[in-house]
């Protein structure tokens, strides 16, 4: 089976950096892909992504050694496993705020009798490889969003569950349900402090912290602390703030128009 580089990285104590696609195109999927990036994750919770289109990105994903991951919309069965046939190598689940719902994450995702992923990997035989049904369980990494205050309550029995790869933290979601500003870098203090628990209590755990960032120097300063999944902006932030920028320089450059009843 096709190695998950995403593990391999982890392994020797490195991070991931990730992008994010919010755009429901496989040449804009292609293009990101190009770029370096160490995983690219799928966005079906948020945005504009439907299932046939996530297929054509994750097809565009497989011309690089990009790992592909998605987000599914929710904690239920039936996406989580056709996005694991579709050939996704990770996914990321929201809205994880119990024991109990770790443990079905894990199992859905998880072939028998580890799990109860049911089987038809249509696609993921043709990214994997022929031997995919024999090490998915091994390979596929499970993410689980903590961004809830019903999910800090919980955290150490989360964290606990066996199968479960890494925890994923949405700050902007995890501030709104402490009462806080909802933002991704520049975190009010009782959200910043949310963040460092859940950091240091996945490290207790053996389980590997990632989070989403709003800028490069945000993403680097929380490699720093441990993290070792980054997610940096998306394409579509990316697109917006390449034309900004271009525009802006543009607009200073141009000749100003003259007053009126200065000319003809």
């Amino acid at each position: 089976m096709r190695p998950n580089r995403l593990r391999e990285i982890w392994k020797s104590g490195g991070a991931a950096v990730n992008g994010w696609l919010a755009i429901p195109n496989s040449f804009s999927a292609e293009t990101m892909a190009h770029q370096g990036w160490d995983t690219l994750t799928i966005d079906l919770q948020h945005g504009v992504v439907d299932y046939p289109a996530m297929v054509t990105m994750l097809q565009a994903i497989s011309t690089t050694p990009t790992v592909p991951v998605v987000r599914v919309p929710w904690l239920e069965p039936g996406i989580l496993m056709k996005t694991l046939d579709a050939g996704a190598y990770g996914v990321i689940c929201p809205m994880v705020n119990t024991r109990e719902e770790a443990q079905k994450l894990v199992a859905y995702t998880h072939y028998a009798p580890r799990g109860t992923r049911s089987f038809g990997p249509v696609r993921a035989l043709l990214y994997g490889g022929a031997d995919y049904p024999q090490h998915a369980n091994d390979t596929i990494v499970t993410f689980a969003m903590i961004e809830t205050a019903q999910a800090l309550d919980n955290l150490d029995q989360i964290l606990s569950v066996e199968g479960l790869d890494a925890v994923y933290i949405g700050p902007s979601d995890l501030s709104l349900a402490l009462g806080c500003t909802p933002t991704f870098d520049a975190l009010d203090p009782k959200a910043a402090e949310a963040v460092d628990h859940i950091l240091a209590r996945a490290q207790a755990h053996g389980v590997v912290a990632g989070i989403h960032n709003g800028s490069p120097e945000a993403a680097l300063q929380r490699i720093a602390k441990g993290f070792q999944f980054v997610t940096v902006s998306s394409d579509a932030r990316l697109i917006a703030a390449g034309a900004q920028q271009v525009m802006a320089t543009m607009r200073a450059g141009l000749p100003k128009p003259p007053a009126a009843g200065t000319g003809y």
